[in-house]
């Protein structure tokens, strides 16, 4: 069986990933409503009660919005590292005890089918990490909520047939907006979002040009636009000798749903 990706939904206001595989279902994150979630899994006919586990990135509400309720509402495994349990608690709430599930950021989970490495990024969180999961030959790297991605991050996921990678912000819209000063300093700082071209500059780097899917996410609603997060990484990549057209699968994540179903 192949391994099977879609973004539920992934933005400032929300993100929860899935991730199917023959024998393990996922999500990553959990940033909405339970029952905005169950909708959004009912889309693609997921039954929540089928979930082997929800990985939590960092506590932050639009990623652990609606970990707690799933959790004990379906009796899901939730795997986060220790100081991200301790941000979240009061979001989360109580968790069963078998259900709670703490590792070690930067060593490997095993999961039925699945092997999971959680990897530190560099976010105004606790812990935040990034997830690469592999399946047999498969490897997906989700990144996201980072401010910078430094040569070990970019070693790591590199030579991946799938990329989760933060688009968040187009510098000039973020320093022209209506946002404070101190917020703009933020989003830019190396703990804050990687803009348009810090997402271009990366996977210039880690794509090989051989035919991997690659989705923009965590895109912000006031100071991006889809079509512009599109053409700078677009652009940016064909700046570098890549082959947009064909050898790469380009495409956008939704904030406010489903953005297709990846088969790798």
């Amino acid at each position: 069986m192949t391994v099977k990706v879609c973004s539920l939904s992934s933005g400032s206001s929300g993100n929860c990933q899935y991730i199917e595989t023959e024998n393990t279902k996922l999500i990553i994150d959990a940033g909405f409503s339970g029952k905005r979630i169950e909708q959004l899994l009912s889309e693609i006919e997921v039954d929540p009660r089928t979930l082997d586990g929800i990985l939590v990135t960092h506590e932050h509400i639009d990623h652990s919005k609606g970990v707690g309720v799933l959790s004990r509402r379906y009796d899901i495994p939730v795997y986060a590292n220790e100081n991200t349990w301790k941000g979240m608690e009061s979001i989360v709430k109580n968790v069963k005890t078998h259900n709670t599930k703490v590792f070690s950021t930067n060593r490997n989970i095993e999961l039925k089918d699945v092997l999971i490495h959680p990897f530190n990024v560099s976010h105004d969180a606790s812990e935040p990490v990034g997830y690469i999961i592999f399946n047999n030959k498969t490897k997906l790297s989700f990144v996201t909520d980072t401010g910078w991605i430094n040569e070990g991050i970019k070693k790591k996921i590199s030579n991946s047939h799938f990329y989760f990678m933060e688009s968040n912000h187009d510098v000039r819209m973020l320093m022209e907006g209506s946002y404070p000063m101190m917020l703009k300093k933020r989003i830019m700082s190396l703990k804050g979002h990687l803009s348009n071209d810090d997402a271009a500059d990366v996977l210039s780097e880690v794509l090989r040009g051989e035919n991997e899917i690659v989705l923009l996410a965590h895109l912000s609603q006031d100071n991006n636009k889809p079509d512009l997060a599109y053409s700078t990484v677009r652009n940016g990549l064909l700046s570098q000798g890549f082959d947009v057209d064909n050898d790469i699968r380009l495409n956008m994540t939704n904030r406010d749903g489903i953005s297709g179903i990846y088969s790798l």
